[in-house]
């Protein structure tokens, strides 16, 4: 890593600064700037805190109560903002307590941040806001910038981002597609303002000069991750392009690059470096990737924190970027100037890019100087003298070249243009300062141009370099400049001159040594003291450097002129001078120095015992001092007291980390120890680091134990994991592991755990084990590696898939141990797991399976064609194995899939085992694998069952093996006949070889076919032939006759001898004919053989004595000792192989001695068996024997010496035998607590079996021990027992049985009150207490519940509380498991008597089956009715309001659900208008009646009116009347209203109809009852409807014509004018020269009676 082009550092880790890793997340942590890390807490008392890191001031934390939801520390000063409830902001500045800002917004808060020094950008669900802090308004909201856009509904904003002139903003939000993390960003002009969409997940505004414009132009930079696909985009776009700039941005889209196993990535914030032209992005999971700016370049990527981020700002002041992570760690990444330019050139071979870079960087990258000279002298040589001048100005290595300049100087340019050294000396002035040489040169032509003034202002803005040179020419137009330039350069002598020109005589003391004057330096010191000191002081210093002027100084005196007048800086630099030599006599001057500097300067001091430049002073006093002044590393320094050694120490702030550590090295034990103590003591958080580098550096001589004490008694977990760190790949202590593996995985460290469970052999796989399900790491490949190491691989899959983890199963199988496939298979078969991901997790470790395993577990388990796809691709491969193909072969019988080709064909399956599972699925089938594999026993026997004889006789003949002609001839075979006719049919008589004649004679000889052998022999044997001489015939022949005719054996053995009597003298035993073996094996020297025929078959041990005592041979006697030993004659069978020195039979001896219970020869024996063997049996043996005779006193003698003895074999079998102290002895040698436990028990000793469990830690002994104890009452031992139980879910219920069984109801109860408390306590403990209070304590029930309801099996303790009638924690359980149907119905049914309305109303709104709705309205409506419309109102929004309806309507309970019938009014819903109208009509409102038939149409208006036009209401009857009228029944509703008299009513319904026949009728009615204002109203009503003639017509015959004068002026009139306006129309268009056609011409028409015959209203 050392090439990369970057910089990477970790400010601060904010755990070790006192922040908890609780907080390290975007909802607490703000992250402005580089200069401040805002953390929002809670204190231990619910206040709200606010914790400030200052990263600029040594991280120093400030902590302040406030309240608010959210703070943000300002960019660069102390001021923060505060927001509270999401809408009030105020902002205040820390240093002069004032508040800046203070309002209140309409709308919450969503997201804010800072925007720049000045303003605040706030961003709410509807709209986007910029404060601006210091405009002085301290109450005035802002004002809205532009309306939020829709694109960035539904998202969490995470930026807010504007450019310099903040007329551009962008605000970024992510939100989830596609199961991953989509970025949108609104796009705001506020010149234009639009705003646009666009996708992306961060962006930023920035600037970029490019070459040939004078400014810079404004970019536009956004970066996104498809949510569709992997791949991510950088794009580049100018906006606002300045038209006088000649080049504009050509918009760039770069592919953004993510690791293919980073899924959910995506870019995080992207930062741009303008001076360098860098972007900096970087992603949510640590990688920071490298853009050049102008080009687009992909520069760099890397990972610079494994751990998320979460936060990012800018660092060092826009050039780098910083970061927090989940860690908490706070980092930097900025580029690297010193390995840009070289790895730009070396790695990306782009060394115009990193001219580019390096030159806008005016030089301060490096690594570029040869692109540089190169080019300047490209650009003087072509004449382009300008660039040249720029291109050396942006170089430190062309700078410094005195060529460089003169040869822009001898540049000859063209009046009026620019000189190049000009251009060259401006570039370098605009950013950097002028070295010595350009100094000189650009001083010169500047005074002899009279432009002092500039050459002053670039003096006095020090960007310039002073010399001797230079205060040469300065000295000829400017003294005092000159003078400054002098002191600048240290030109001594010329300053002296210069201040004799200047006549300022005081200040030419200081070089008094160059004059023969020495005045009296004590009163010259004095004076200059009073009127500037620190030349008093420098001329002071440079005395005591003159020895011959030093000595005559008073150091004493010197000191009281400064000290005297509290000159304590001037008189300490005069003092170090005189004390630079550390001379012991100068003790109490070194003592006074520090004394007062401590006093006045801690600083000072502080320097100076830093350096060590004294070691003569008072030590206790200067200690004392320094710590009051705060310096306690030097109070350290001088402190030899413990107690003041402490007191100091725990100021870690004060010292640097290393120096610390160094200094606990000069203390003894029990000091270091203390002062470790008191660090944790103090502040754990922020001393844990330096306790850890002690701990490590001084483990040896502290000691281990002791250190881990000390960081387990403070709860060190990180200090402790690091500490053991330090040694634990070193250590054989199988603790120090665990807990070393207990403290990362606390931390989160799972890389660590799983290397140290992988390559750690110390420590205890089953505690480690246990303790990693527990911990339920997000990572379980450290349990993986431990149950792979150890064997507990079913477990291990049990668990995984328990908790979902099928990732990790693939992990095991695929990554860590395929060969372990089978287990996982199996246990993944057990839990019934989804075939599809069984078969993808198969094919993924194809050919890494050991597939006979593999079949064997899923054969088990009756899924074998789950291989099916995996055993072809297996085949495909190239796979040989016999098991694959034993698999494929069941599954084609199976699947009748080609089968029988399979078998013939295939010559790689097992046959045996593919046969037999073809038996019961087809004979045939495994008759043919019989066949190939040779299986005769199977053959024959499957051949039997299925009548298959004539392929067995095939087969018997080919195979011609004894074995299997005595397997099918013997007696018990009933289907012998058949097979014997079936040998005799197939062609016996065609064989030739006589081996397969040979077996067939002795099969029917060893299968007594006594007749058909006779036959048979005396054509082969008796009768000469080929076979005569034959040697397997002629033993063919003594079969025969041993078997058949006994009486002539003895004949035999004197007239034949090519027989082997290897196998005849066997045969004779067989039968019997004991003395003729005898005499075979006698007369061929056998006589080991001849002994066992005694032996054996003559049985005569008498006769077998005498015949070994003849022969004298060992090993006869050692055969004679086996037979002695079988006859159970021990004590002869002994005393013989003692005679044969022979210990081989040492395992029957031993049996027949324990059944003789001959122990004390069996001693001897084994006495002498232990000489020359080591054997656990014999060993063992002999300590069992001691056992029987109770000579315990040498077992354990036997134990105390050199042994085999498998003594937990041995101690079993003591265990057995009930002989429990010789158990004991044996169990205990060995350590093994589980069977020592169980010994205990037997024994009596309860207590020493409880300690035992504890140490063996195993289930099966728990449970011994508990059933021992609790069937003796002893229920404290009994509770240890049970809690070591309870903790594993599977055992709890054999625990409470065994409690509940006894009775013991109260102390099951307390123990599993007592295991809640543990760190293993689990679902099963809390469930199980839930149902023993049901049962035994059910007022400690509802308590429980509310405690641990999250920790319980709620479906199981329901079905106990319900069966108990608990019904109010039945409801409870009911409302937290979500059974929210089961718990309305349980509160309906179950409690009337302690009905909660409010409790009922929240359950009722959230059941899945409407039914109960209506089911508690009827409740409700029977006993609680004065609820029931505060039900209905909550309960409306899903009911099904005409149901509803109906329910009350049908029962005549509408008046009950008045109020929730106007509440539902507004749905229009004709169920509810109807009986809302019903009700009205019953209570008369015929006000409300005529509002709700008018506001709501949903209804049957004519039934309405039918019924309300026999109403005797007069009002209901208009109403009828209106009714009528908006169904179109007009004279229906005038015959009501004419009825009624309601003649208002009547001409405005007849107007409104429209209908001409209509308001004539009514007309003529109302002249028929000579009702004249209703005649002439209905003709203003009806004006436009009514024909004129008509209306004269009943004028004149009812001599009306005054009444219709005023109607008939109104017609008059209206005709009129518009006859006049037709007139007029037609003028105009005659006028313009058109004409109009005769088909379109109006016809004017005169005389009333053409007019009358059309209607009015023009």
């Amino acid at each position: 890593m050392t090439d990369i082009p970057i910089d990477f550092t970790e400010i601060t880790e904010l755990e070790a600064i006192g922040i908890s890793p609780e907080y390290f997340n975007s909802r607490s942590i703000t992250f402005e700037s580089d200069y401040f890390v805002t953390v929002r807490e809670s204190n231990n008392n619910g206040q709200n805190t606010v914790a400030v890191v200052d990263l600029k001031n040594n991280n120093a934390v400030t902590r302040k109560t406030m309240g608010g939801d959210s703070a943000l520390m300002h960019i660069s000063s102390k001021i923060i903002a505060v927001r509270a409830n999401g809408t009030i902001v105020q902002v205040f500045n820390l240093e002069t307590k004032e508040k800046l800002k203070s309002f209140q917004m309409n709308d919450p808060i969503l997201f804010w941040k800072w925007l720049d020094e000045s303003n605040l950008g706030l961003v709410t669900a509807t709209s986007l806001y910029v404060c601006n802090i210091f405009d002085g308004q301290i109450e005035i909201p802002p004002m809205i910038l532009t309306q939020r856009h829709s694109n960035l509904n539904n998202c969490q904003i995470i930026n807010f981002v504007a450019n310099k002139n903040f007329d551009w903003f962008a605000v970024v939000g992510i939100t989830q597609e596609n199961d991953r993390i989509a970025g949108k960003i609104q796009l705001f002009s506020k010149l234009r303002n639009i705003s646009q969409p666009i996708d992306g997940h961060v962006a930023i505004f920035s600037t970029i000069k490019l070459d040939g414009n004078t400014e810079p132009v404004q970019v536009f930079v956004t970066g996104t991750r498809s949510s569709t696909s992997s791949s991510g985009e950088l794009r580049i776009i100018e906006i606002e392009h300045d038209q006088s700039q000649p080049i504009s941005y050509t918009k760039k889209t770069l592919d953004i690059f993510f690791p293919p196993d980073a899924i959910n990535d995506f870019p995080l914030t992207v930062k741009i470096s303008e001076k360098f032209g860098i972007i900096y992005l970087l992603t949510k999971y640590g990688f920071i990737h490298l853009y050049e700016l102008e080009t687009g370049t992909n520069l760099f990527v890397n990972r610079i924190t494994a751990d998320s981020v979460f936060v990012a700002t800018s660092f060092d002041n826009g050039n780098g970027l910083a970061c927090i992570n989940k860690k908490g760690q706070v980092l930097t990444v900025e580029i690297s100037k010193e390995k840009l330019i070289p790895y730009i050139m070396s790695k990306l071979s782009d060394k115009e890019l990193a001219f580019k870079i390096s030159k806008r960087s005016g030089g301060a990258l490096m690594g570029a100087d040869d692109l540089f000279s190169t080019q300047f002298n490209k650009l003087m040589e072509e004449g382009n003298y300008n660039d040249a001048a720029k291109i050396a100005a942006s170089n430190l290595t062309l700078r410094t070249n005195n060529s460089t300049i003169e040869k822009l100087k001898n540049v000859k340019t063209v009046q009026g243009s620019i000189s190049p050294l000009l251009i060259y000396f401006s570039t370098i002035l605009d950013n950097d300062k002028l070295n010595k040489i350009e100094t000189i040169q650009l001083a010169k032509p500047l005074f002899e141009q009279n432009r002092k003034q500039l050459f002053n202002k670039w003096f006095q803005e020090d960007k310039l370099e002073c010399s001797e040179e230079l205060g040469d020419i300065i000295k000829q137009y400017d003294l005092n400049m000159a003078l400054q330039c002098y002191l600048k350069s240290n030109i001594h002598s010329k300053v002296i001159n210069v201040l004799a020109e200047l006549q300022r005589y005081d200040e030419i003391l200081p070089y008094c040594q160059n004059i023969n004057y020495k005045p009296n330096f004590l009163h010259l010191i004095s004076i200059m003291s009073k009127s500037n000191p620190d030349k008093a002081a420098e001329f002071t210093s440079i005395l005591y450097k003159t020895p011959a002027i030093a000595s005559e100084l008073d150091p004493e005196k010197v000191a009281d002129i400064f000290y005297s007048q509290n000159l304590v800086q001037q008189g300490t630099t005069v003092l170090l001078e005189l004390l630079k030599n550390d001379s012991p006599e100068f003790g109490h001057l070194q003592t006074r120095v520090l004394q007062i500097n401590l006093q006045n300067s801690p600083q000072v001091a502080d320097a100076i015992l830093s350096n060590k430049l004294f070691s003569h002073y008072d030590k206790p006093t200067i200690a004392d001092l320094s710590e009051k002044a705060g310096l306690y590393q030097r109070a350290l320094e001088n402190y030899t007291d413990i107690k003041d050694i402490k007191r100091c120490v725990i100021h870690t702030s004060s010292f640097p980390s290393d120096w610390l550590v160094n200094y606990f090295g000069h203390l003894n034990v029990q000091q270091s120890i203390a002062c470790l103590s008191a660090l944790l003591e103090d502040n754990m958080t922020h001393n844990i680091q330096i306790a850890v580098q002690v701990a490590t550096k001084y483990s040896d001589l502290l000691g281990s134990n002791i250190l881990i004490k000390l960081f387990e008694q403070y709860n060190a977990t990180e200090g402790l994991y690091y500490y053991l760190t330090s040694f634990v790949n070193m250590t054989e202590d199988n603790d120090v592991v665990l807990k070393y593996a207990q403290a990362a995985s606390k931390l989160k460290q799972f890389n660590e755990l799983e290397r140290i469970v992988k390559d750690n052999n110390v420590y205890d796989p089953e505690k480690m084990k246990n303790f990693l399900k527990n911990a339920n790491l997000e990572d379980q490949r450290p349990l993986i590696i431990v149950c792979d190491r150890f064997n507990f691989v079913h477990e291990l899959i049990l668990y995984l898939y328990n908790k979902n983890n099928l990732k990790f199963i693939e992990v095991y199988v695929q990554q860590i141990d395929p060969i372990k496939t089978p287990q996982v298979i199996a246990a993944l078969l057990d839990v019934d797991c989804d075939d599809n991901f069984i078969q993808l997790l198969l094919n993924s470790v194809v050919g890494q399976v050991p597939i006979s395993e593999l079949t064997e577990e899923v054969e088990k388990r009756n899924r074998l064609k789950i291989l099916l796809p995996f055993l072809e691709k297996s085949v495909r491969q190239g796979n040989q194995e016999q098991a694959v193909y034993n698999t494929l072969a069941k599954i084609y019988i199976d699947s009748n899939n080609s089968a029988e080709k399979f078998l013939r064909d295939n010559n790689q399956y097992d046959t045996l085992t593919v046969g037999r599972y073809c038996e019961k699925r087809d004979p045939y089938l495994a008759y043919i694998a019989y066949e190939k594999g040779l299986n005769d026993t199977d053959l024959i026997r499957i051949t039997n069952e299925n009548g298959m004889f004539k392929y067995q006789a095939r087969y018997l003949l080919k195979r011609s093996d004894t074995q299997l002609w005595n397997l099918v001839l013997t007696p018990e075979n009933i289907y012998r006949n058949q097979v014997v006719e079936a040998v005799t049919s197939v062609g016996i008589l065609e064989l030739n070889d006589p081996e397969p004649v040979s077996l067939t004679v002795q099969a029917f000889m060893n299968n007594n076919l006594k007749m058909e052998l006779i036959v048979l022999l005396e054509k082969i044997v008796l009768e000469p032939s080929a076979f005569s001489e034959n040697t397997a015939l002629q033993g063919l022949l003594f079969l025969s006759a041993i078997k058949y005719a006994p009486n002539k054996v003895r004949g035999y053995i004197e007239k034949l001898d090519n027989y082997d009597p290897n196998e005849i003298g066997p045969l004779c035993i067989e039968k019997s004919l004991n003395e003729e073996a005898f005499q075979i094996y006698d007369r061929h020297n056998m006589h080991s053989e001849a002994l066992g025929v005694i032996i054996s078959n003559i049985l005569s041990l008498e006769r077998a004595v005498t015949y070994v005592e003849k022969m004298d041979e060992p090993e006869l006697w050692s055969q004679l000792a086996v037979a002695q030993l079988y006859a159970l004659k021990s004590e002869d069978a002994i005393a013989s192989f003692i005679k044969a020195g022979d210990p081989s039979k040492y395992v029957e001896v031993i049996e027949v001695g324990k059944e003789t219970r001959s122990y004390e020869s069996l001693i001897q024996f084994l006495t002498m068996a232990r000489k020359s063997l080591r054997e656990p049996i014999v060993d063992g043996a002999l300590l069992l024997s001691f056992a029987q005779l109770g000579r315990y006193n040498d077992i354990e003698n036997l134990l105390k010496e050199p042994n085999v003895i498998n003594l937990e074999q041995v101690g079993d079998q003591l265990f057995e035998e009930q002989n429990y102290k010789a158990a004991k002895l044996c169990y205990t040698n060995v350590s093994n607590y589980s069977k020592l436990a169980s010994t205990y028990v037997y024994l009596g000793d309860y207590r020493a079996a409880v300690e035992s469990a504890r140490k063996a830690s195993n289930i099966k002994v728990w449970k011994l021990v508990i059933n021992a104890c609790v069937g003796t009452r002893e229920f404290s031992l009994a509770q240890i027992c049970g809690l070591n139980l309870i903790v594993r879910a599977e055992d709890l219920g054999d625990v409470v049985k065994l409690y509940e069984e006894r009775g013991y109801f109260d102390e099951l109860i307390i123990l599993f009150e007592q295991g809640l408390g543990l760190e293993r306590a689990h679902m099963g403990m809390f469930t199980e207490l839930a149902i023993l209070y049901t049962k035994y304590k059910p007022e400690k029930l509802s308590e429980h519940l509310n405690l641990f309801w999250s920790r319980i099996n709620i479906p199981k303790v329901i079905a106990q509380v319900e069966s108990a009638h608990l019904w109010s924690e039945l409801i409870f359980l009911y409302s937290h498991y979500d059974e929210w149907d089961n718990a309305a119905l349980t509160m309906l049914e179950r409690c009337a008597e302690k009905f909660d309305h409010t409790q009922f109303k929240e359950i009722i709104v959230k059941v899945s089956n409407l039914e109960i709705y209506y089911r508690a309205i009827n409740t409700y409506v029977q006993e609680h009715p004065s609820l029931l419309i505060d039900l209905l109102a909550a309960l409306t929004p899903r009911l099904d309001i005409s149901r509803t309806v109906k329910i009350f309507a049908n029962s005549d309970n509408l008046p009950l659900i008045k109020p929730f019938l106007i509440n539902v009014l507004p749905q229009n819903n004709r169920v509810v208008n109807e009986a809302y109208q019903d009700l009205l009509i019953e209570e008369e409102d015929y006000k409300g009646l005529q509002i709700a038939v008018d506001s709501h149409d949903r209804y049957d208006h004519l039934e309405l009116a039918r019924r309300l036009e026999s109403h005797e209401l007069i009002y209901f009857k208009r109403i009828a009347a209106s009714l009528y009228a908006k169904s179109k029944k007009w004279d229906k509703s005038l015959d009501i209203l004419i009825k009624q008299k309601l003649w208002k009513d009547a001409i405005d319904t007849a107007a409104s109809s429209q209908n001409s026949e209509v308001i004539e009728k009514l007309l003529n009615f109302f002249v028929d009852s000579d009702y004249k204002e209703g005649f002439i109203a209905l003709l203003y009503a009806a004006y436009n409807i009514v024909t004129f003639d008509n209306v004269l017509e009943l004028s004149f015959m009812n001599s009306l014509d005054v009444y219709v004068r005023p109607y008939e002026i109104s017609v008059r009139k209206e005709q009129y004018d518009s006859i006049k306006s037709i007139k007029e129309k037609i003028a105009k268009i005659e006028l313009r020269g058109g004409s109009i056609p005769a088909d379109s011409r109006p016809l004017m028409l005169t005389g009333s009676t053409s007019l009358s015959s059309h209607n009015t209203g023009f």
